[in-house]
């Protein structure tokens, strides 16, 4: 059961916010959803943010309603993390509430509830197809930094699922990045086998490669832009013939002004593929 917590016209459609008791993390989860006012059988694209954010980032500040409305595409925006009184958290703002990695955590006291994986992969399909009247058949999923990471790792093990997938400024490797290391060491136990699984780079050497092209953007003043391993995950994409549009963008950092400023080529990439 799913509880309606806002409802705000936008562009013709509706932004709504729900709340739900979810079985993946034992908790209660929120996740947004732009309606486009055709909204049956429309196509649907899944956005995954990054750290310290909610799904209210995306939603209030990357303008992405305009194109939606305009293509007739329905947008799911989760949380990234479980969060609540009794849910594990760190001060480290790269660990716990907000930084759910979208992994499944193996080692306590993170395990009950960081199930991220299983949450965006499994749980919150099925409720969106049960509750609305889009077309799952036609689902893409997209994300910026944390969320652009978890996007490509998702969509290269769940192809039959998300059809199709791009990234704002992807972290391509939990196993290198600094945003990860106490992610990986805390809930994956530092199990390399694990960590390769959640990995864009190691999975693509793996060739679970897409027959679709993969879509990333990144800016070139990126503060993190060493830290993000996109140029290492371009090199192991050409090795397997994975498809990949690749676009550097001088004066852009880390941030939602660059993903505001390209947030429509990705509606029109999800649009044309779906």
């Amino acid at each position: 059961m799913i509880e309606l917590c806002e409802k705000n016209k936008s562009f013709g459609g509706f932004q709504e916010v729900y709340e739900h008791q979810s079985s993946s993390t034992n908790s209660k989860m929120r996740f947004a959803v732009y309606k486009p006012e055709e909204y049956k059988n429309a196509q649907v694209l899944f956005f995954l943010s990054g750290i310290t954010c909610t799904e209210q980032n995306f939603i209030q500040k990357s303008g992405f309603q305009k194109y939606a409305s305009e293509k007739n595409i329905a947008v799911v925006v989760p949380d990234t993390s479980p969060r609540g009184i009794n849910i594990p958290d760190s001060e480290d703002f790269k660990l716990g509430c907000g930084a759910g990695f979208y992994l499944n955590a193996v080692k306590e006291p993170w395990s009950k509830n960081y199930n991220m994986y299983n949450y965006i992969a499994d749980e919150l399909p099925k409720i969106i197809e049960k509750n609305f009247e889009f077309n799952l058949n036609k689902l893409g999923i997209f994300g910026h930094s944390m969320g652009g990471g978890g996007a490509i790792q998702i969509a290269l093990k769940n192809s039959n699922l998300f059809k199709s997938v791009s990234a704002f400024s992807p972290i391509c490797s939990i196993l290198k990045s600094n945003f990860s290391q106490n992610a990986i060491k805390e809930y994956l136990d530092s199990n390399n086998d694990m960590i390769k699984n959640y990995d864009p780079i190691n999975l693509i050497k793996e060739s679970k490669k897409r027959n679709d092209t993969i879509k990333i953007d990144v800016g070139l003043e990126d503060e993190y832009l060493d830290d993000l391993f996109i140029n290492e995950f371009k090199d192991e994409c050409s090795k397997v013939d994975q498809k990949l549009d690749i676009n550097f963008h001088e004066g852009y950092g880390h941030n939602y002004y660059f993903i505001h400023s390209l947030i429509e080529s990705h509606f029109i990439f999800h649009s044309s593929r779906l």
